[in-house]
C-alpha cells in the first residue's frame, strides 16, 4: 500500500463520458435555439405581420330578412313622407277653396245686385215704351189712313215711326238704302237706327233679332217678317190700329197698309 493512499487525492475526479456529451448535446441544442430564434427576430422585423380576420359568411335566410327589414324601413319613412305631403296638400287646398267660395260668394252677391238694377231698369224702360206706343196707336187711329198724318215722335219708339212716316211715298229700289228710294229691309235697318239700334241688313237677318212674339199680341214698333224665321224675303214695322208701314215693291214704294189684306208670318220686338 502506497504511503500517499490514505490521503485524498487532490486532483477532480473525471468526468464520464457519458455526462460530457449529455452536456455538449444541451449547449448545442441552445445555441441553435438562440440561432433560429434570432434568424426569426430578423424576418419579423424585415416583414410587416399582417394579421386577416376572417368575418363569419352571413347565410342566405340572414342576408334576406336584412333585406326586408332595409325594405320595411324605406317604405314606412315613404309613407310618413306622403302621409305629411297628402297633409301640406289638403291644408293648402282647403285654404284655396276657403279663399275661392269667399271670392264666388262676393261675385255671386255682386252678379245679383247688378242684375236687379237691371231689372229695375228694364222694367221701367218696359212700362215707358209701353206707354209710349199707347199713345202713338191712339194718335194713328185719329189719324186714320191718312199718309200724311205722321205720329209726333216721342222717345225711341216715337222716332222709329216718325222716320218711317217721313219717308211715304219714296221709290222701291231693289239696293237702294236711301234717302229717296230704298228696299224693305233698307227702309228698317235705317229706322231704327234713328233709335240706336243697329240692325242687320237684310230681312233674313232682322227676322231672327229680339224676341219672337205672335202676330196676335202686336205693339208698336215690332218688325213684321213675311216668310221662315231666318228666311225670311220681307219685312215691315207694325204702326198700330192693325196697320205696317214698308217698302213695299215697286209699283207702290214705301206706303202704309193694313194687315188683314197681306198677314204677316211673324214678328219680332227689339225696342
Amino acid at each position: 500500500m502506497s504511503h500517499t493512499a490514505h490521503i485524498p487525492s487532490h486532483r477532480k475526479p473525471r468526468r464520464s463520458a457519458s455526462k460530457i456529451a449529455l452536456r455538449a448535446g444541451v449547449a448545442g441544442g441552445v445555441l441553435s435555439t438562440l440561432a433560429v430564434a434570432a434568424a426569426a427576430g430578423t424576418a419579423n422585423a424585415a416583414e410587416p405581420v399582417t394579421e386577416t380576420i376572417e368575418m363569419p359568411t352571413l347565410t342566405t335566410d340572414l342576408s334576406a330578412q336584412i333585406a326586408q327589414s332595409a325594405d320595411a324601413t324605406q317604405q314606412a319613412a315613404d309613407t310618413y313622407e306622403s302621409r305629411a305631403e297628402q297633409d301640406a296638400a289638403a291644408t293648402k287646398a282647403a285654404k284655396q277653396a276657403k279663399e275661392d267660395q269667399a271670392q264666388a260668394e262676393k261675385k255671386a252677391e255682386a252678379k245679383r245686385k247688378a242684375e236687379a238694377a237691371a231689372k229695375k231698369k228694364a222694367d221701367e224702360e218696359r212700362a215707358s215704351r209701353s206707354t209710349e206706343r199707347t199713345n202713338l196707336s191712339t194718335q194713328t187711329t185719329s189719324a186714320g189712313s191718312s199718309d200724311s198724318a205722321p205720329a209726333p215722335a216721342s222717345g225711341s219708339v216715337g222716332s222709329v215711326i216718325s222716320f218711317l212716316k217721313a219717308q211715304l211715298g219714296d221709290a222701291y229700289v231693289m239696293g237702294a238704302s236711301g234717302p229717296n228710294a230704298w228696299d224693305c229691309s233698307s227702309l228698317v235697318q235705317a229706322a231704327f237706327k234713328q233709335a240706336g239700334v243697329d240692325l242687320p241688313r237684310v230681312s233674313q237677318d232682322q227676322s231672327t233679332m229680339g224676341t219672337e212674339v205672335g202676330t196676335s199680341n202686336l205693339q208698336v214698333g215690332d218688325i213684321l217678317y213675311w216668310g221662315g224665321k231666318g228666311s225670311a224675303f220681307h219685312v215691315g214695322v207694325y204702326i198700330g190700329n192693325g196697320q205696317y208701314l214698308d217698302a213695299a215693291n215697286p209699283g207702290k214704294g214705301v206706303v202704309i197698309q193694313d194687315l188683314s189684306g197681306y198677314p204677316a208670318s211673324g214678328a219680332v220686338r227689339v225696342l
